[in-house]
């Protein structure tokens, strides 16, 4: 069978250290090309992975079946719209967007184009958290969800190469690690019926959420942790008694699994359950929790 062409938009570090390397050992995928606002980084990329650099964006849709996006939310969002529109699949980052206006267009646009789509919550594909997210939403029975991603991105004497990401900087952690707490709850508790949100220190938000199926759930996000506090994790509270999520980790593996999620929907043509309308919903969640947090609207 031929192999699914797929771009690349992004030249960053999570499209360096990530989604390039992924793209190009995927024995299903050929390495359409990079596109970046940085010619000279986009050039820098494609040469390390033998495939070309577009200076346009469209001439890259067009010489794709996909498109991966490795982008900040508002410059990923009306670039997936176009990518739809000219055929492409798409393999999202989350948040898809950071309005609820431009998450559905994004929607909008694949469904419109009949192209497949998924978003990248990481937890959703890495090999360990995966199956323990189908097990827990299979055996249900929950009462209760505590949840926490207290990461040290804006602690003092943080190197990491992320910590200058300027969208990063002004939506904070509630947008940025929000997400992966979300992609595991939605499908375990099911859809959000309730909101409560409040302020901690800097960017930390505290949010407490009622479940369609009568659960609750209660986070706490944050990027500005010390550094040796930093942690991620997810319990669950039910008829079972207590189960911990199981830590995670290899990106480019998980990063693997979700382009043949995009492969095997784009075949079938059966949407994939994280996809761009999930994406939509999480948009919805976090913009309301942002409004309530901070007393003005998203």
């Amino acid at each position: 069978m031929d192999k699914v062409r797929i771009g690349l938009l992004g030249t960053g570090p999570w499209a360096t250290r990530t989604h390039a390397p992924a793209l190009a050992a995927h024995p299903g995928v050929e390495f359409a090309g990079v596109w970046g606002r940085r010619p000279d980084a986009a050039a820098e990329l494609a040469a390390a992975y033998g495939t070309r650099a577009h200076e346009d964006v469209d001439a890259l849709f067009a010489a794709s079946d996909a498109v991966a996006c490795a982008l900040p939310p508002d410059v990923q969002a009306p670039l997936a719209v176009r990518a739809a529109a000219a055929g492409c699949h798409l393999l999202l980052d989350k948040p898809v967007a950071t309005t609820v206006a431009a998450a559905r267009e994004v929607a909008l646009a694949a469904e419109k184009a009949q192209v497949a789509s998924v978003v990248f919550c990481t937890l959703r594909f890495a090999g360990d958290t995966a199956p323990w997210i189908d097990e827990q939403a299979a055996a249900g029975g929950w009462f209760l969800a505590r949840g926490h991603w207290l990461g040290a991105l804006f602690s003092p004497g943080s190197t990491s190469a992320y910590a200058a990401s300027p969208w990063r900087r002004e939506k904070g952690a509630l947008w940025d690690v929000g997400p992966h707490l979300l992609s595991v709850l939605l499908p375990v508790l099911g859809d959000v019926t309730g909101i409560a949100a409040a302020t901690g220190p800097r960017d930390t938000r505290h949010l407490t959420l009622s479940h369609a199926s009568g659960a609750d759930s209660a986070l706490t996000v944050t990027l500005s942790a010390p550094e040796a506090a930093a942690e991620a994790g997810l319990t669950l509270f039910g008829e079972r008694g207590r189960v911990t999520m199981p830590r995670w980790g290899d990106a480019v593996a998980s990063y693997t699994t979700a382009v043949d999620a995009l492969l095997t929907a784009a075949r079938t043509g059966e949407p994939h359950a994280c996809d761009a309308r999930f994406g939509l919903r999480m948009t919805e969640v976090l913009a309301e929790a942002e409004a309530l947090a901070t007393g003005r609207p998203s």
